[in-house]
C-alpha cells in the first residue's frame, strides 16, 4: 500500500506534528511506501495578508503539489492531518479529481470552531456547533483578530456550501467517541466518522514504586488549567511539584517554593520525569481531543489525575486507570491527590491498570491494525464505486 501524508506543520512543534511523524514511521515499519506533502507556517512570514487569506480558502499551490505527487507516486490513499492555513481544503478536491480516496484526522475542532478548542472565557463553548461559526468573527475568536477570524470562517462557509466535507472526504478519524459525537452534531456524516486514538511507542520504562513528585507536562496556557494548578500548589505546600513545559502562564507558577520549573524538555527526559513521579496532572478546562501525555503516562504505568471534562472523562476510568475531579476545582483535586499520596499501594495498582489499558488500546501494533482497516475500507469503497 502506498500512502501520501499531507500536513501543514506549525511554527512551534506540537502534538499533531509528533502524531504525523509517528504514524508515518509506523506505516514504513510495516512495509508501506510513504510520501509526504508538508507545508510549514514558516512560509507565512514571506506572504502578504491577501495571499495568505486566499491560500486559506483555496490553495492552488497545495492542490498542484498534490496532483504532481499523485501523478508521480500513484498512492492508494491520501491521509490528511492539519490543512490550515496553507494546505487548504483544495487538496480534497484535487485528490477526488484523481480518484484517490482521502482520510482526514480530526486533531482539533477547527471544522466547528474558529478558535479550534470550543473554549470561550475559560469555559467550554458550543455556540457554533451545528451552525456556521459566525460568532467567531464577531468575538474575534481566532487569535483575537476580527480579520483573521473572518478569513477562517469564510473558508468554512465556502466549503460547507460546496459540500467539500460531505462529498470530498472518504473518511474522518476522530480520536475518541466524545469527539466523534461533537463532529456529527456539527454536521459531518456519521457513517464517515470513525474512532482511532493516538498511540505512543513503548519505551519499556515503568516505575516500580510511586515517587513523591507530582508532575505536570504541557503548554503553560490558560486552557491547560494553569490557574487551577497554581491554586492546587498553594493548597499543598508539603507536596513537591515538577513542571515540564513553557508558555504564557509560566509566571503564574514561577517562584513558588514547592515547584521545580524545568521548562521544555526532549521526550526522553519527559519520560524519565514521568517514571520518577507519583502521578501526572491534566487539569485542562477545555475539551482535550487526545493529549499524548496521557497515553505516555499510561505506557509507563503512571496514574493520571484529570478534569472530568470532554474526552478525558471517557479516556480515564475513575479510580481504576486514573482519577477524575471537577474541572477548575482545586479543592476537589487536592483532596483526591492527598489521599492517593497517602496510599501508595493503591496508587501503584491504578498505575498497573493504566499500563494494561495502554497494552490493550494504545500500542503501535494495535494502532496500525486500526489505521490499516480505515485505509482498506476507503480503498475498497473507491474500487466498488468505479
Amino acid at each position: 500500500m502506498k500512502i501520501l501524508i499531507v500536513h501543514n506543520r506549525y511554527k512551534q512543534k506540537g502534538g499533531e506534528d509528533s502524531v504525523v511523524e509517528d504514524e508515518a514511521r509506523l506505516l514504513e515499519q510495516h512495509g508501506h511506501e510513504v510520501t509526504k506533502l508538508i507545508r510549514s507556517n514558516d512560509e507565512l512570514g514571506h506572504m502578504s495578508g491577501t495571499s495568505a487569506a486566499t491560500s486559506t480558502v483555496w490553495s492552488r499551490k497545495s492542490a498542484q503539489q498534490l496532483k504532481d505527487i499523485v501523478g508521480r507516486e500513484s498512492p492508494d490513499v491520501v491521509h490528511l492531518h492539519n490543512t490550515f492555513p496553507l494546505v487548504s481544503p483544495a487538496v480534497y478536491w484535487a485528490a477526488a479529481d484523481l480518484g484517490v480516496p482521502t482520510v482526514q484526522t480530526l486533531h482539533n475542532f477547527r471544522l466547528l470552531c474558529a478558535q479550534a478548542m470550543l473554549l470561550r472565557n475559560e469555559a467550554p463553548c458550543e455556540d457554533c456547533i451545528g451552525t456556521l461559526p459566525w460568532r467567531g468573527v464577531v468575538r474575534a475568536c481566532y487569535r483575537e483578530s476580527y480579520a483573521q477570524s473572518a478569513v477562517l470562517v469564510t473558508m468554512l462557509a465556502i466549503h460547507r456550501l460546496l459540500g467539500t466535507y460531505q462529498k470530498k472526504v472518504s473518511r474522518f478519524i476522530a480520536l475518541n467517541e466524545f469527539c466523534r459525537m461533537k463532529f456529527i452534531e456539527g454536521g459531518l456524516p456519521a457513517e464517515k466518522v470513525v474512532v482511532k486514538p493516538n498511540f505512543v511507542p513503548d519505551s519499556g520504562m515503568t516505575y516500580q514504586t510511586p515517587g513523591k513528585k507530582v508532575l505536570f507536562v504541557g503548554r503553560l496556557s490558560k486552557e491547560k488549567g494553569i490557574a487551577t494548578l497554581a491554586k492546587l500548589i498553594d493548597c499543598l505546600p508539603d507536596v513537591e511539584f515538577e513542571i515540564v513545559g513553557d508558555g504564557p502562564e509560566a509566571n503564574t507558577l514561577r517562584g513558588k517554593q514547592n515547584v521545580n520549573m524545568r521548562g521544555s524538555l526532549p521526550l526522553s527526559e519527559v519520560k524519565e520525569a514521568m517514571a520518577g513521579c507519583c502521578c501526572l496532572l491534566l487539569p485542562s478546562i477545555w475539551y482535550e481531543n487526545f493529549p499524548r501525555t496521557l497515553v505516555e503516562a499510561f505506557s509507563l504505568g503512571v496514574p493520571v489525575f484529570a478534569s472530568r471534562i470532554g474526552a478525558l472523562a471517557e479516556l480515564i476510568k475513575d479510580n481504576e486507570t486514573g482519577f477524575l475531579f471537577e474541572p477548575g476545582n482545586h479543592l476537589d483535586l487536592a483532596s483526591k491527590l492527598r489521599w492517593a499520596i497517602a496510599n501508595p499501594r493503591y496508587l501503584r495498582d491504578v498505575g498497573i491498570a493504566a499500563r494494561r489499558e495502554y497494552e490493550k488500546r494504545y500500542t503501535p501494533t494495535q494502532n496500525y491494525l486500526e489505521l490499516a482497516a480505515v485505509y482498506d475500507a476507503v480503498i475498497r469503497e473507491k474500487e466498488l464505486s468505479r
